[in-house]
């Protein structure tokens, strides 16, 4: 039996997973680690603390499997994109990695599009300048922090350092590179253009390969540490996204998902290139080789429903250790017994600023309509409706570019919630599907070793093999008519509150 290795290096855990060719599961393990916000607005995470994780999550699942790791014929990697990994001469990291949700590079947006030009960065990148990017990150450490950048030899994304790590090669792939606004995104390649007018050293940056092909082996000191065989093969893997993807099957047209991670995403896959000229969705390229996907983010999705767990929730963490169950479903329970509009009350779920569709850092959250009738409950309602509505505006956006779906998934944790799964149906007025695995990011990874290693012939005949339609949920019109009066409201308060965003940001 042959066996394939995915790995998910997420914001909150990696997550590693050991498959059989058939999809099937053997071992499974995940390793948490922090997240830093010296500053409000800011977010960094230890690269060594991703590497630590991906050691002892790799070695349990090995431990746990019992199998002969000379097995595993394939590797491959899912991400958590934009982050910036510097590194010296030595390799060694310089400083922490500033990940995808921090907002401080306003200022260096604004740099970037004028030395590029608005509509000329859009052409080459596909997207306007964004503060979660890496190419604003890497601007940032230029400006602001010059001692570290003049001791920088090598820029990587967070998945691209475990890649180094486990194989000693500076490799990425095109899903990933496209979110560093320094890839020619039609071409697939790195833009000469934009890294002459920023100034970066094109030496900097990793080779570019497309997600299924195959860029090096375990080395014999990974193999050591993590009990993996040198004989096993690393695949360039993909962007959380790209990789969810192919985990769901939507890797043709028509198809899409929606998955409610730390961010909440909704995604289209497309065999053409499709740019919003206005800058609100995104366009990268695809896991599938030629093609690419678009897609609308908000930013703090299952972050939301995590904050309120861990400073409002306590007493539910401590029941539900004691009844082993997850603090998520006693809270999905409570909210459930909750009715529509949460009793009046509407959440927008800006922690980290926005992306899809405001394009706005200094955005925050907002519980609105809050009074003395509200509950714990209540309020737990209100985040899932609030992150559900902020999905609704990615998946009009999407039907506004004339990309046609037919079919929408449902995945990432968010995903496995039943209550969370009718909501969107109710909400976006579409059937919502799950598949035979919740295991997107990673069965994605594994899918695409296997077309390296020659499991598959090819990425579409991976998913034809392993991933299939489980259940469907249906929009209830009564429902879906009840959700449109509030989402109609949370739609009217952004643009309301923005000069007062704007404000308090400005006192900081």
């Amino acid at each position: 039996m042959r066996y394939l290795l995915g790995i998910d290096l997420g914001t909150s855990a990696t997550k590693t997973i050991l498959f059989e060719e058939t999809g099937r599961i053997i071992a499974s393990h995940s390793v948490e680690y922090p997240l830093y916000q010296p500053v409000n607005g800011w977010a960094e995470q230890e690269p060594d603390d991703w590497w630590n994780a991906v050691i002892a999550s790799i070695k349990t699942v090995l431990l746990d499997s019992r199998i002969d790791s000379s097995n595993i014929v394939g590797l491959g990697i899912s991400g958590q994109m934009h982050g910036l990994v510097m590194l010296d001469e030595n390799n060694d990291v310089i400083r922490p990695s500033i990940i995808w949700c921090d907002q401080r590079t306003a200022k260096e947006c604004e740099e970037i599009t004028n030395k590029v030009g608005a509509k000329r960065l859009i052409e080459i990148t596909a997207n306007p300048a964004l503060t979660g990017f890496t190419a604003s990150k890497i601007m940032w450490v230029k400006n602001n922090e010059p001692e570290n950048y003049a001791m920088c030899k090598r820029i990587l994304l967070p998945k691209d350092y475990i890649r180094f790590k486990l194989t000693g090669v500076y490799a990425t792939d095109v899903s990933d590179a496209s979110g560093m606004q320094l890839l020619d995104v039609k071409n697939r390649c790195w833009s000469e253009e934009v890294l002459e007018k920023l100034e970066i050293d094109k030496t900097f940056l990793a080779e570019v390969f497309e997600s299924p092909e195959v860029t090096g082996k375990i080395t014999d000191s990974a193999a050591k540490l993590t009990g993996l065989s040198t004989s096993t093969i690393v695949v360039a893997g993909a962007g959380d996204n790209a990789a969810a993807a192919v985990g769901t099957g939507v890797v043709h047209d028509g198809i899409a998902f929606t998955t409610i991670g730390t961010s909440g995403v909704v995604f289209a896959h497309t065999s053409d290139l499709k740019i919003d000229h206005k800058g609100r969705i995104h366009t990268f390229c695809s896991a599938v080789p030629g093609a690419w996907h678009v897609m609308g983010v908000t930013q703090g999705a299952g972050l939301s429903l995590k904050w309120f767990r861990d400073n409002l929730c306590s007493d539910i963490i401590v029941q539900a250790e004691n009844e082993r169950k997850s603090p998520y479903y006693l809270m999905d329970n409570m909210a459930k017994d909750i009715p529509i509009g949460a009793g009046n009350l509407i959440y927008l779920p800006y922690l980290m600023g926005e992306r899809t569709p405001h394009l706005d850092p200094n955005c925050r959250g907002v519980f609105f309509g809050l009074s003395a009738m509200h509950t714990r409950a209540h309020m737990i309602r209100a985040v899932l409706e609030g992150v559900t509505y902020s999905l609704k505006d990615c998946y009009e956006i999407l039907k506004m570019m004339d990309i046609d779906i037919d079919k929408m998934i449902a995945c990432g944790g968010g995903g496995t919630s039943n209550l969370w799964k009718q909501m969107m149906a109710d909400i976006y007025g579409c059937s919502v599907n799950s598949v035979n695995s919740d295991q997107g990011a990673a069965l994605g990874a594994a899918i695409l070793a296997g077309v390296g290693a020659g499991v598959f012939s090819s990425v579409e005949e991976g998913c034809a093999k392993l991933v299939t339609i489980k259940d469907k949920c249906n929009p209830v019109e009564k429902q879906t008519n009840c959700y449109t009066n509030y989402y109609n409201i949370y739609k009217d308060l952004y643009p309301k509150l923005k000069s007062s965003f704007d404000k308090l940001a400005s006192l900081s």
